[in-house]
């Protein structure tokens, strides 16, 4: 029972040696991808130290965008024990199970003509089963519950400008503590497949109030890594005693696993570059797991047929055996890295790096 009290709650970074953060891009049903190397990482954390270990548990900040943002609740919010309400094991089962239902599947002609009329009217899809999903699972927890630093982002279409629901941005403006629930469904709103989606959020002790008209975050950054680092980057200018006494601009200090979704070989790789661009500061510490290479269905993101989704699993399996690469900034390809080993070796050697952070910021408190 001491081992599980242990785990309630993440020291903050002043008291070790890293900031760690993890990233995890959209994509609707290729969220499966993320949810296989999420499964990995946490079992070798679980090897380590023992089966109680959930990812919550070792990283100051998880940022997610769109399908990624869902991942991200679902790792973060708390149960009635003030654990996580996923394990990274349950995410493949959560999106083998509800993907048919939030992306039902019409086939031959009447398909077409659905889609032609959705298209021209409207969203392909209404979204009230993934809405009635997410407000089961989350119910009224509220951004400032989740059992580490959270980062969400979304984009406003009336304002025309990206909102990012941020742990840290919410300390000083209270208004943007809203329900999980309202943030998922919005950063998971992709344009032409689910509606945007409307919600008004109070701050009782200002007596303020303001509305959001929200879609898919992926408009603001489908790849969140770098927002959760200028988050971070942004408090320790603030001087928040949570970073003290770093450097704002220390980034050998950062450990930062990003995890993409998959994308087709003609993906404008800005994002990747300029994530790549920063790890020139602190390679060892930066881990980018991505397939660039997917094709036909598997690189839509809502084919939700058993097969499909069935494949994609297997993509996320096989980019384990994968070596590591890293973004060519003169092509804009993932390039293997000379003796970076398999993606596999790379999470347990950074498995090893949280464990050990997290120990030593534990002893500090003994």
């Amino acid at each position: 029972m001491e081992e599980t009290k242990s785990y309630k709650q993440t020291r903050p970074p002043a008291s070790g040696n890293l900031i760690t953060i993890l990233s995890i891009d959209g994509g609707g049903v290729r969220g499966i991808i993320p949810g296989v190397i999420l499964a990995y990482l946490e079992s070798q954390l679980q090897e380590l130290d023992g089966e109680d270990a959930r990812l919550a548990d070792y990283f100051d900040v998880i940022a997610g965008t769109s399908t990624g943002g869902l991942i991200t609740a679902m790792l973060t919010a708390p149960n009635e024990n003030k654990r996580p309400l996923y394990a990274a094991k349950d995410i493949i089962p959560f999106y083998l199970e509800n993907c048919p239902k939030i992306f039902p599947q019409t086939r031959g002609l009447l398909a077409w003509v659905i889609n032609l009329f959705k298209v021209l009217g409207g969203p392909k899809y209404n979204g009230v089963y993934l809405h009635k999903l997410v407000k089961g699972i989350l119910g009224d927890t509220r951004l400032h519950q989740t059992l580490t630093g959270v980062v969400i982002p979304t984009f406003d279409v009336k304002k025309l400008q990206p909102i990012v629901f941020s742990s840290y941005q919410m300390k000083k403006n209270r208004v943007i503590d809203a329900q999980l629930s309202d943030i998922c469904i919005s950063t998971s709103a992709a344009p032409t497949y689910l509606p945007a989606y409307y919600f008004k959020n109070h701050d009782e002790e200002a007596g303020d109030a303001q509305e959001f008209n929200l879609i898919d975050g992926g408009m603001a950054a489908n790849n969140p890594a770098l927002v959760a680092i200028t988050e971070v980057t942004d408090q320790v200018s603030q001087k928040s005693p949570d970073f003290l006494p770093m450097k704002p601009m220390d980034y050998g200090r950062f450990l930062v696993i990003s995890i993409g979704t998959g994308s087709g070989k003609i993906e404008n790789k800005y994002n990747a570059k300029m994530a790549s661009k920063w790890a020139l500061h602190s390679e060892q510490n930066y881990l980018r797991i991505q397939d660039d290479t997917l094709s036909g269905t598997l690189a839509s993101v809502d084919v939700a047929t058993k097969e499909n989704l069935e494949n994609l699993v297997k993509v996320g399996e096989g980019l384990l055996k994968k070596p590591v690469s890293r973004v060519n900034m003169g092509s804009g390809r993932y390039e293997p890295v000379e003796n970076g080993g398999t993606n596999g070796a790379a999470l347990k050697k950074f498995a090893k790096l949280l464990s050990d952070e997290r120990k030593f910021r534990e002893s500090k408190f003994l």
